[in-house]
């Protein structure tokens, strides 16, 4: 390395202050080398320095050790700051599919260097995988006091349910809705082991309601879309995950009041132990997503002629 830079800069001192070194020990290292390789390594007389041949090829070795010096310099630079490295999130199935993949693509369009490994499961997974350091973070529902020891869990966006249905649907024309009204049509299943399941069943509590038609389940975000896009079906979805689907128009919101769940969606996260500077900086990215995203929702919510 200290050859190729007394070549490239013309002279030992150049090339000692390129180093940050001083030039009588680069004129021993050089002076060593030359004594242990029995060989000259630049051409005697010549100003500025001018390798011989063997020289030249060290130099050129050198320069191939100086630039993976500086890529492995800012490699961990890049870990320590956040910019470089590897991001496991794991998160609840449609929350991911309709939010976060989207705020995945937009932080590595600023943060390129590093990697995200997304995962799906719900609360009981997604905390064990988090026990395990199988994920770095988790994006859920669940209550703020939910978490359990050794955890702690950030709000980003309030919990909200609504049932949904395609834009044509029958219901959405009727003068006066009931919740009765419901038990009149088939729904779709929320995905096993998801809240929003438990949030079904007390729909149906709430009114009296002692079962549902339930005619499909099991489905992907896309695949329940595409399913209530051409059938008259219904489903409890959080309201976010609706509203990210405005512009394609194929499902919307019954405007039909339902019990609501103390649960907001947020990010889970071990309390202790060293953590990714990497995953730091994508949980402040999603974090200020959804504070951008906040008023829109709140302000499409308000929108809805809720209990007509």
């Amino acid at each position: 390395m200290q050859l190729a830079a007394v070549l490239d800069a013309g002279s030992v001192s150049a090339g000692a202050q390129a180093l940050g070194l001083t030039q009588p020990a680069v004129s021993r290292s050089l002076a060593m080398l030359e004594a242990r390789i029995g060989e000259p390594l630049f051409v005697k007389g010549r100003r500025p320095l001018q390798a011989t041949a063997l020289g030249a090829q060290l130099a050129a070795h050198g320069r191939a050790i100086l630039t993976a010096s500086r890529r492995a310099s800012d490699t961990v630079k890049g870990f320590m700051t956040g910019t470089k490295g590897l991001v496991r999130v794991g998160g609840v199935p449609f929350f991911m599919d309709a939010m976060i993949s989207r705020m995945v693509a937009d932080f590595q369009n600023l943060e390129p260097d590093v990697t995200v490994q997304q995962s799906y499961g719900n609360l009981p997974d997604l905390s064990g995988a988090l026990e395990n350091d199988l994920i770095d973070l988790a994006i859920v529902p669940m209550g703020a006091l939910d978490a359990a020891p050794g955890f702690e869990f950030t709000e980003i966006l309030p919990g909200r349910n609504i049932v949904s249905c395609r834009p044509g649907h029958p219901l959405l024309r009727k003068r006066r809705l009931q919740i009765s009204d419901l038990g009149d049509y088939p729904w779709v299943a929320p995905l096993p082991g998801s809240p929003l399941m438990s949030d079904l069943h007390s729909i149906l509590l709430a009114n009296g309601m002692s079962d549902i038609n339930i005619r499909y389940s099991g489905g992907s975000l896309m695949s329940v879309i595409n399913y209530m896009a051409e059938t008259n079906a219904l489903a409890v979805l959080p309201f976010s995950v609706v509203f990210a689907q405005r512009k394609e128009n194929r499902i919307t919101v019954l405007p039909l009041d339902i019990p609501q769940p103390n649960r907001s969606l947020g990010i889970l996260r071990r309390a202790v132990g060293q953590r990714s500077q990497a995953a730091d900086r994508f949980a402040s990215h999603v974090r200020t997503a959804f504070d951008d995203l906040k008023h829109l929702i709140k302000r499409h919510e308000n929108a809805v002629v809720w209990g007509r």
